[in-house]
């Protein structure tokens, strides 16, 4: 979509459904506009395997304008990025592409069933190697997050996410400010049982600009 040529402004809302396990291999992404306004612009997006759908999306752009702002959300204290402990996990692909530095809710070093009572994570993180922000990796660093329900259960429980939505706070300018800065993000579970539940997640530049709000709903099993 970003590469579009006939796409219009800049990202507001992305949504993306897990239809299938994506397979090793290639892929192809088909993304069209369904409906261009003045400044809004519409998109449905599908990602195909062979001729099977594994994914589908849903996305908004629009030409941003000078407005009022403000945020309700202030970004939460904590210590600069260097002050805190580097988490460093191997083994899986998805974990080396990132540097965390955890400030509260890290997953369980015990799996013995006794959670926490709050599933509420905080980290700076960003992408390693660091990159310059823009919205594709905004986007992925709001699916940074582990699943709140291994937090509050302390149990490996097979789980995939279903659903997740991001909210596009900031246009090109202020992600161009960020630069491969660390980007503070949290995340906290709301509610859970009959086999789902979500979260809710911020992500702040280090200069306390509120980039991005996300949203996601997680299927598991007992």
């Amino acid at each position: 979509m970003l590469q579009h040529p006939q796409r219009l402004g800049d990202p507001v809302a992305f949504t993306v459904n897990f239809a299938a396990a994506v397979a090793d291999g290639g892929f192809a992404i088909r993304a069209r506009p369904a409906r261009t306004n003045r400044s809004t612009q519409h998109w449905i997006i599908e990602m195909l395997q062979g001729e099977e759908v594994v994914a589908t999306g849903t996305a908004l752009t629009a030409l941003r304008r000078p407005t009022w702002g403000g945020h309700e959300l202030p970004m939460p204290e904590a210590p600069r990025p260097q002050d805190v402990a580097r988490v460093t996990r191997r083994g899986v692909a998805w974990l080396e592409r990132y540097e965390m530095r955890f400030l509260l809710g890290m997953i369980p070093r015990d799996w013995d069933g006794q959670g926490a009572s709050d599933s509420l994570s905080r980290l700076w993180v960003r992408d390693d190697p660091p990159r310059p922000l823009d919205f594709a990796s905004l986007a992925a660093l709001c699916d940074v997050f582990f699943p709140r329900i291994w937090l509050r259960r302390a149990r490996q429980t097979p789980l995939g996410t279903v659903s997740m939505t991001v909210y596009f706070h900031a246009g090109a300018a202020q992600l161009q400010a960020a630069g491969a800065g660390y980007l503070l993000a949290q995340a906290r579970g709301q509610g859970f049982g009959s086999g789902y539940f979500d979260h809710t997640g911020q992500l702040w530049s280090e200069q306390g600009e509120l980039l991005a709000t996300t949203h996601q709903v997680m299927y598991y099993k007992e």
